[in-house]
C-alpha cells in the first residue's frame, strides 16, 4: 500500500488523482483551502483531508510532517495545486504575482524539500518514490495577461528537472504532466469546434490527467525521470495561421 500526499485536491484534477490512487488501494491524504469540497472528496474516497492554504507555509509543512510521523514515510507527492488569476500588467501587483508563486510554485518546493529531508534522516532506506508536479502547455506558450502564471508553470518544470538530480540518491523520481484544455467546470458548455480542435477528437478529462499520474507512479515506470509529459490531445503540435 502506497503512501499518498495531493495538493489541490478539493475538485477538478486534483480530485480525480485523489479518486485514482483511492481505487488503487493506496493509503491517501491531501490538502485544500475549500473546505466544504475537501470533506466531501474525504467521504467519497476515504482519504484524510487536511484544511489548509499552501501559501501557509506552516500549515503545509504541519500536514506533511504529521504525515511522516504518522506513515513512517510517504512514497508519491503529487504537487497539483494551481490558479490562474489573470491580470493585465499594468493592473498586476507584485503582491498579487507573489501569491500565483507561492501557491503554484513554492508548495512545491516545500513538500519536495521536506520529502528529501525525510529520507536523507532515514538513510535512503526506502526503494521507491515518486513526486509528479502539476505543470501547463502555458509554460511553453501564453496569451496576454498571463505572467504570473506563466512564471510559475515555467518554474515547475524547472524545479521538476533539478528535483529529479538532486532526489535521485533517494530513490525518487520527480516527472511533470503539462495539461492542456482540461474541463472541470461541469457547467461549461463544449462547443463541436471545442472537440474538433484538437487532434484526438475531443477536449480533455480529469481522468486524463489522473491516468497519467498513476502511470508515472507505476515501479516500472522508474526509467522516466526529470521529463514534462504533455497531455493536450495533441494540440501544442498543431501548426495555426490565420484563416484568409
Amino acid at each position: 500500500m502506497r503512501r499518498v500526499f495531493v495538493t489541490g485536491a478539493g475538485h477538478g484534477i486534483g480530485r480525480a488523482i485523489v479518486e485514482a490512487f483511492a481505487r488503487e488501494g493506496d493509503r491517501v491524504a491531501f490538502c485544500d483551502i475549500d473546505t466544504k469540497r475537501g470533506e466531501e472528496v474525504a467521504v467519497a474516497t476515504g482519504a484524510r483531508f487536511f484544511a489548509l492554504d499552501v501559501c501557509d507555509k506552516a500549515a503545509l509543512e504541519g500536514a506533511v510532517q504529521s504525515l511522516l510521523e504518522e506513515w513512517g514515510d510517504l512514497d508519491i507527492i503529487v504537487n497539483n495545486v494551481g490558479i490562474g488569476g489573470f491580470e493585465p500588467i499594468t493592473e498586476t501587483t507584485v503582491e498579487h504575482f507573489e501569491m500565483i508563486l507561492n501557491t503554484n510554485l513554492r508548495s512545491a518546493f516545500i513538500t519536495a524539500r521536506l520529502l528529501a529531508m525525510h529520507r536523507e534522516k532515514m538513510g535512503a532506506s526506502n526503494p521507491y518514490g515518486r513526486i509528479v508536479n502539476l505543470c501547463s502547455t502555458r509554460y511553453l506558450q501564453s496569451e496576454p495577461n498571463s505572467e504570473a502564471y506563466a512564471a510559475s508553470k515555467g518554474g515547475i518544470w524547472s524545479m521538476t528537472h533539478a528535483l529529479a538530480v538532486s532526489l535521485a540518491p533517494f530513490h525518487i523520481t520527480v516527472n511533470c504532466i503539462a495539461p492542456g484544455w482540461i474541463s472541470v467546470n461541469e457547467e461549461e458548455v463544449l462547443r463541436p469546434d471545442d472537440h474538433a480542435f484538437h487532434l484526438s477528437g475531443r477536449v480533455g478529462r480529469a481522468e486524463d490527467i489522473a491516468r497519467t499520474c498513476l502511470f508515472l507512479c507505476e515501479a516500472k515506470s522508474d526509467f522516466i525521470n526529470g521529463q514534462c509529459i504533455t497531455v493536450d490531445g495533441g494540440v501544442t503540435k498543431k501548426m495555426i495561421y490565420p484563416e484568409e
